[in-house]
């Protein structure tokens, strides 16, 4: 039992002794002690005034006297306006280390007959271009919230819709029949996803001239932008290609091809796995029959010209088109098709969508269709959202070219990272391929922790090289606690010293205590991040835990202690806190190096 469970009761038990009342259970809060005071839990004393009828600082004491005569684990408590904070024994500190510290898989819960089936979709690329930092951030988030959702017992399912058609998809392929000569990746040694973006940078580029050239006839530029040759071209394309034209099936599918290379070797690269690939080719014909469906039943309305849309305005929003005039399919079309055949595959209890915030209203009417077109399970879905990433020198924009591409970024960390370690001569003696292969987990490590630490809704300005710094709130200062720890037990085992089962020790000292009590934060920190839906508290609790670690490998001696008991808790300390990093960190994706 964890210990705010038992204070919970016992605080009951307080209540009915001391002032002969039966408390709502609901009204006893315990939390934390801030780290400014004294204590380890707080209780808040004001609705429970109710039951005492005396002063929140007279009905804290009453309950701290009681807790600390009756309660074996409470050592003392302290007073602070309305708040009880209560300090545990030394005892209890111990114990539950010596209980924790042979139990496999500390703070992840196993998943159980009862557990709750989460399908979670992230990357969702477009395949006419490369991924990018925005794809980077939204890859580490969905794959992040997968492994924290698993750790708290849930049967988690990771899918990818890839977005292979639309407009956008025939861009790329006019531009490349338009001027491309039959260019192929294995011509110019290009990856083929960088390939397939520069002719969509290409259309974009061709596209805004004609339209200038439009505007300079005398042409209205709204109109210039409908009359384009090329926009025309990939409108008619789109048609086509939705009418089953072999030619541009052919020649879609050759192109598809070669991003679907060049995205696989970026997944691996990054350790970005799904079980399940989604193609939005494959089913926004099921959208365009439930929409088609919906409108002879009379949950949609049509337009004169055609066109299919569901009116949102008893929501406070506008008419939501969900066919085009031409019967074309629309995005919302292609994702009311997917849900319903993720719902069919899965029969999930939670969908969840990693998609970034400028797609908010999007998912609120995307529940809200599925809801008028009668499916049930239309109130499960949830979209994560997360901020946008920029650089210190501003936005990216795809259309533009002027996105940082994910492989050449991964490339700059592991440079980085080779400059950084060089300069500090952490490496020196390792074997190139050694010095190679901890580059690289040191440059993802970087990078994964520095988009992870901040909060998923926040927008966040990335830097490389402070992403790779061996001190500070970095993912190479954790690696790097985790190789000293490492480090730390290899001596101790060419000195035949380990940890014994017999885990006691007395005076404990500050540095010990505070680390255990960071130990058992952890299953909470777990547990708060799966219901956040947030890493960042995972990558924050990993910080304080190295930080508390270093404290005490710094402060006291482990190896050269005299003290036997000691001795052995220390080493017994060092080899949780290492397991407890490594557990922590492969929640964000990250490896520990056995040694940097």
């Amino acid at each position: 039992m964890r210990i705010e469970k038992k204070l919970h009761s016992e605080i009951s038990t307080a209540i009915r002794s001391i002032y002969n009342q039966e408390a709502d259970l609901g009204k006893i809060q315990i939390q934390k002690t801030r780290k400014e005071f004294t204590g380890d839990f707080t209780v808040v004393v004001f609705m429970l005034l109710a039951y005492s009828k005396k002063s929140p600082e007279q009905t804290a004491s009453d309950l701290g006297e009681y807790l600390k005569a009756n309660v074996i684990e409470v050592s003392d408590y302290n007073v602070v306006k309305g708040f009880l904070n209560i300090s545990l024994s030394d005892k209890f500190w111990m114990d539950f280390f010596a209980e924790c510290f042979s139990q496999d898989n500390f703070g992840f819960t196993s998943t159980e007959a009862n557990s709750k089936k989460v399908v979670i979709e992230y990357s969702s690329p477009n395949t006419n271009k490369p991924l990018h930092l925005g794809h980077i951030r939204n890859n580490l988030i969905g794959h992040s919230v997968s492994q924290i959702l698993k750790a708290c017992g849930n049967e988690v399912v990771q899918v990818n819709l890839v977005n292979d058609r639309g407009i956008h998809i025939c861009k790329s392929m006019v531009a490349w029949e338009e001027t491309g000569m039959g260019e192929t990746p294995e011509q110019n040694g290009i990856k083929g996803d960088r390939l397939v973006g520069n002719y969509y940078v290409r259309f974009d580029q061709e596209y805004k001239k004609q339209i200038a050239e439009l505007v300079a006839g005398g042409m209205p530029e709204e109109q210039a932008k409908e009359e384009a040759d090329w926009m025309k071209k990939a409108r008619n394309m789109l048609k086509k290609w939705e009418r089953g034209n072999q030619k541009i099936l052919d020649t879609w599918k050759m192109m598809n091809d070669w991003v679907y290379e060049g995205f696989d070797k970026t997944y691996a690269d990054l350790g970005i796995r799904f079980d399940k690939m989604y193609y939005e080719s494959q089913t926004y014909l099921h959208g365009k029959s439930i929409v088609l469906k919906g409108l002879k039943q009379g949950d949609l309305k049509q337009k004169p010209d055609g066109t299919v849309f569901l009116d949102l305005t008893e929501y406070g929003m506008d008419e939501k088109v969900l066919l085009r005039a031409d019967g074309t399919s629309v995005y919302m079309t292609q994702d009311i098709g997917t849900a319903v055949i993720r719902y069919d595959d899965f029969k999930f209890e939670e969908m969840i969508y990693v998609v970034g915030n400028e797609q908010d209203y999007h998912f609120k009417v995307l529940s809200i269709v599925l809801d008028k077109l009668e499916f049930p399970w239309s109130n499960r879905l949830t979209h994560l959202s997360y901020g946008m990433v920029e650089l210190p020198e501003g936005k990216m924009k795809s259309r533009e070219g002027t996105v940082v591409d994910a492989d050449e970024l991964i490339e700059e960390m592991i440079q980085t990272a080779r400059s950084n370690s060089e300069e500090l001569g952490k490496l020196e003696g390792f074997s190139t391929e050694e010095t190679d292969k901890i580059h690289k987990i040191i440059a993802l490590g970087a990078l994964k922790y520095f988009i992870l630490k901040v909060d998923s809704k926040k927008n966040i300005t990335f830097n490389p090289k402070e992403s790779i710094d061996f001190n500070g709130n970095t993912g190479p200062f954790i690696q790097y606690t985790g190789a000293r720890i490492n480090s730390l037990l290899k001596k101790a085992a060419d000195q035949n010293i380990s940890e014994n089962s017999s885990l006691r020790a007395e005076n404990l000292s500050h540095g010990e205590i505070s680390l255990i009590k960071l130990i058992y934060a952890f299953p909470d920190s777990v547990k708060e991040a799966g219901e956040k839906r947030n890493p960042s508290e995972i990558a924050n609790y990993a910080y304080e835990l190295a930080k508390e670690f270093n404290r005490m490998y710094q402060e006291l001696p482990i190896l050269k202690e005299e003290n036997a008991a000691s001795k052995n808790l220390r080493i017994a300390l060092s080899t949780k806190t290492g397991l407890i990093l490594k557990s922590a960190l492969s929640l964000l994706g990250i490896e520990v190096p056995e040694r940097m």
